[in-house]
């Protein structure tokens, strides 16, 4: 029955053909009434339609009705909002998602929605206000500095906090034993080179277009620098499948797929929050969780990280 259906927030997606940050954006304001099964959020199709029904202008007969009664179809108008805030953190690393579970743990005003894109994205949907949390890793070749080059680009005019998470090894994912002898940057002009790329937007991608300029190779020189896959683990995929010579990724993917990794630069993996009143309680939790034991124990359980500077501002406005 309709009454029994639910979607998730990528199905709602698809079917109103929107971004899935624009999904989380209306639960967040109460527009799409949600609910959480395990660490998923859901939407009945009930309350799918009645927004559908809201968008379409079906209730232009009540124009004094307030956004408060967008909640849910049985919540009174004068009913007070709800105390528990949904923060979206967002970006691909398995970190961030301890990091979610941790500050659920730990406060219960807070319900953590995780979204899985990369940096370029993540830090623009952070300035059109649908992410609170998002995580950076991007190389600036000029200045060969990872994060602030890009964060104070795109979010100029905004005040905000830097802060540490991890560091990691970069670099390349090769077949076992390494047979076509990749080592370098500039290795990638072999001739018979195939190479799987990430997205637009990624972090990876970007160290990769950086470190191709820095080298005068341009992607027409490379066969496959037009593949795209979403994530390193889709890259190292391709590359144990011997779809692909090489790609490029971080270290933890090729111990879990089972190819070979060539590691090429260290890279810091940061996290980015906006300074304004309403977080923060936010910042003063998330600094606490990233200095607790127990969170970098739960790191190291993992593997494949700096915790060196883990909790550490690395720069904020004023």
């Amino acid at each position: 029955m309709t009454q029994d259906k639910s979607y998730t927030t990528e199905e709602i997606a698809n079917l109103l053909r929107i971004s899935k940050l624009t999904v989380y954006d209306l639960i967040k304001k109460g527009e799409l009434p949600a609910y959480r099964v395990g660490r998923q959020m859901r939407v009945d199709a009930a309350d799918l339609e009645s927004y559908k029904a809201r968008a379409k202008g079906a209730y232009s007969r009540q124009p004094a009705a307030p956004p408060v009664s967008y909640m849910a179809h049985s919540v009174p108008q004068e009913q007070p909002p709800a105390t528990t805030r949904n923060i979206i953190i967002s970006g691909q690393d398995i970190s961030l998602d301890l990091l979610a579970n941790e500050l659920e743990k730990q406060e219960d005003s807070f319900r953590a929605l995780r979204s899985y894109v990369g940096s370029i994205n993540s830090l623009i949907a952070m300035y059109r206000g649908e992410a609170d949390v998002v995580s950076t890793h991007l190389y600036d070749g000029d200045t060969e500095e990872y994060n602030v080059p890009y964060v104070r680009r795109l979010l100029s005019g905004h005040s905000y906090l830097m802060v540490n998470l991890v560091a990691r090894w970069a670099g390349f994912y090769v077949q076992k034993g390494n047979p076509r002898k990749l080592g370098s940057w500039e290795d990638l002009k072999k001739p018979g080179i195939i190479m799987v790329n990430r997205e637009k937007g990624s972090g990876a991608r970007t160290l990769i277009e950086e470190k191709l300029r820095q080298h005068s190779i341009t992607g027409r020189e490379i066969v496959g620098y037009d593949r795209e896959e979403k994530n390193h683990l889709a890259v190292a995929g391709a590359v144990a499948r011997l779809e692909a010579d090489v790609g490029v990724g971080i270290e933890k993917a090729s111990l879990m797929v089972g190819v070979d990794f060539i590691p090429l630069i260290r890279e810091r993996y940061d996290l980015v929050i906006m300074k304004k009143k309403e977080n923060e309680m936010l910042i003063r939790k998330i600094r606490e969780i990233l200095s607790s034991t127990s969170f970098r124990q739960a790191l190291e359980a993992i593997g494949g990280y700096d915790l060196t500077h883990t909790g550490e501002v690395m720069y904020e406005t004023p």
